[in-house]
């Protein structure tokens, strides 16, 4: 299959890409995903973070790996700093008792997507979603995300979100 790559029209309202971030549950293939309203900065990792937490503390989790490619909003000062007063909250609630969910950040080398083994999943997934002949409206474009991954689809995540 060629899949053709579409430019946008400079009259055209809606935004030209889609930014998600997900997660994989090891041992199932759930995914955790959240769409970004906007592009992928360090406030809206830091929002996808503190979802991600409260999702698997519900669930009894007590840390998670977080696997990362060195994009800057994954290894900015705010997110890494975000980590360890985070990490050191959750630490604190365990003590009392109560669920506190600790992210381990996992820094892959530079240019090694392989290594992340949400990476296969993403390929697939941008294949069986694509249009070979038209390009998808956004709407499209998440809904076939969603029923792809199995997914509901949330509200999208944005910047003024972090907690």
């Amino acid at each position: 299959m060629q899949v053709e790559e579409w430019s946008k029209d400079k009259d055209d309202p809606e935004a030209a890409a889609l930014c998600c971030y997900g997660g994989l549950c090891e041992g199932s293939s759930k995914m955790l995903l959240r769409f970004v309203a906007g592009q992928a900065v360090s406030a809206t990792t830091i929002a996808y973070l503190s979802w991600l937490a409260q999702q698997l503390g519900e669930q009894g989790v007590r840390r998670v790996v977080v696997i990362w490619d060195n994009a800057s909003w994954h290894r900015s000062k705010a997110v890494r700093t975000w980590l360890a007063e985070h990490n050191r909250a959750a630490l604190a609630l365990r003590r009392e008792g109560k669920v506190g969910v600790q992210l381990t950040p996992c820094w892959l080398p530079s240019k090694s997507p392989w290594l992340n083994p949400i990476e296969v999943r993403w390929a697939h997934g941008k294949r069986a979603v694509s249009e070979p002949s038209r390009k998808l409206t956004i709407t499209e474009m998440k809904t076939r995300v969603c029923a792809y991954y199995n997914c509901e689809e949330l509200e999208a995540l944005a910047a003024n979100d972090v907690p």
